[in-house]
């Protein structure tokens, strides 16, 4: 069999790139501060560049990847979340002091991780990605060594993703031992004349609840307000945003696979899962006086949206559920990166109070995170209306009438409190000094571009849509 080596191009240079950001930091200690960040934004763009323009040869890569559109797509998507993120911890981590080799190269090995769980067709490449993402994670979060919620961050996260992998492995070894193969199509529809239904449900719930722990859906979620409220305000943007679209990537592709027996007993679970998670992370988010634990309550209720859409994704709801993923990973994106703009060098804003009168006296950053907050509420003109909109329309084609009225009720209780913020912004004076860095041109250039993506995919998605549709004609096995 012939190996193209070359249809793994972007992969291969995320690790290179990763490798050659550790060995400037290492061999090169008088170093320029913008080499190590240079390096990691030149590799993020590079790999994003090679995923969009290079066809693949042959789109299974020794039977383990799936290098088709759909992978691609995905490719893309991290590339553009990973370099906006860099651009929007650049002088931010050097203002802490932790914009080392080990922070810009983790970024790029835990981008690695995400392009690995997105392409991956056999179970152990998609473990190996997903733990290569994790450890990333656990490090980033806790890369503030000088501040304890920082590092108390970190623990709970290492401890939640420790027993979320032993769910996952033990949920994959049951299903090997139920099939026979760990080819992941061939261990969700292809299954021996005699393997037991049963284990292979006990198996898929065990995965479920893995995967359930890493997206934060209800009940696996209490972790998220701690760990995002933690971890650095540009860790937090990434860690909602490509963590999650990673993993939704591989939840679509195993609910495409799965067949009809155990998909019959699966989605009325996923049909409660998906109701609660948009409840509570909503109604828990409408009492929360804390900007970053009201955005991770928020990002919970944005799960619970993403899975209603995966309970109808065999009938056409796809395009819908790809749409919002690429929509969600620009406003969340937006909207936690512009709370670490809008801090201060100590430590970030947190507190409402500490946002009142900001829009008058940082006006640029305000305008992008108000914008961010009006797109997560699904208000026009913005792409998180259309978004919602489309995703509410194809649940509602497929039948699921009582769980699109849930999600569309829990979604008028969340103008509510993104509303709070926008009034302390604009309508409240201002509580005390802060001492706001000046914006620089990283944070600056970060936050044009998703503001222009969010106003332009609301006002003309067609493009996108277009691109997306053609991804979802061809199921991705």
């Amino acid at each position: 069999m012939q190996v193209y080596w070359l249809d793994i191009l972007p992969i291969l240079i995320l690790a290179a790139g990763g490798l050659l950001v550790f060995c400037a930091g290492a061999f090169l200690p008088r170093r320029p501060a913008w080499l190590l960040f240079t390096l990691a934004l030149a590799t993020a763009l590079g790999a994003g560049l090679v995923a969009a323009l290079k066809t693949p040869a042959n789109p299974s890569f020794l039977g383990m990847l799936n290098l088709a559109a759909y992978a691609r797509f995905f490719g893309v998507l991290f590339m553009v979340i990973t370099s906006l993120t860099l651009l929007l911890a650049y002088r931010y981590s050097q203002a802490r002091g932790f914009a080392g080799d080990e922070f810009f190269a983790l970024i790029l090995y835990a981008a690695l991780g995400m392009v690995l769980v997105a392409a991956a067709t056999h179970w152990l490449i998609f473990f190996l990605g997903l733990e290569l993402l994790s450890i990333s994670l656990y490090v980033l979060i806790a890369i503030r060594r000088d501040t304890a919620a920082a590092q108390e961050a970190g623990v709970k996260y290492f401890i939640m993703g420790a027993v979320a992998s032993a769910f996952l492995a033990f949920g994959i070894a049951l299903l090997y031992a139920a099939t026979g193969t760990l080819d992941i199509q061939a261990s969700l529809s292809s299954w021996p004349a005699d393997a037991p239904l049963p284990v292979i449900m006990l198996a898929l719930a065990l995965i479920l609840v893995g995967l359930g722990f890493k997206i934060s859906m209800v009940p696996f979620h209490l972790w998220t307000p701690d760990v995002y409220e933690g971890a650095p305000a540009p860790v937090t943007a990434f860690l909602s945003t490509g963590s999650k679209v990673a993993l939704f990537a591989v939840l679509v592709r195993l609910a495409l696979n799965l067949g009809e027996p155990a998909w019959d007993l699966a989605w009325p679970a996923l049909w409660v899962l998906a109701a609660l998670t948009m409840a509570a992370g909503n109604l828990t988010a409408f009492h929360q006086t804390r900007i970053k634990r009201l955005l991770a309550y928020s990002s919970v209720g944005q799960v619970g949206y993403l899975l209603m859409a995966l309970v109808a994704v065999k009938q056409g709801s796809l395009p819908a559920l790809l749409f919002y993923l690429a929509v969600y990973a620009l406003m969340d994106l937006g909207a936690f990166g512009m709370l670490g703009a809008l801090s201060e060098t100590r430590e970030d804003l947190d507190e409402l109070v500490d946002f009142q009168g900001l829009g008058y006296s940082r006006p640029w950053r305000s305008a992008i995170l108000a914008v961010c907050l009006l797109s997560l509420a699904g208000l026009p003109p913005t792409a998180g209306f259309l978004g919602k909109l489309l995703l509410f329309w194809a649940v509602i084609k497929a039948k699921f009438i009582i769980l699109a009225v849930i999600g569309i009720l829990t979604a008028i209780i969340s103008i509510y409190y993104y509303f709070k913020v926008l009034v302390a912004l604009y309508l409240r004076p201002a509580s005390r000094e802060l001492q706001i860095p000046r914006l620089d041109f990283g944070i600056g250039l970060a936050g044009a571009t998703i503001l222009i993506a969010i106003v332009w995919l609301g006002v003309n998605p067609s493009s996108l849509l277009a691109v997306i549709t053609n991804i979802s004609a061809i199921l991705p096995r």
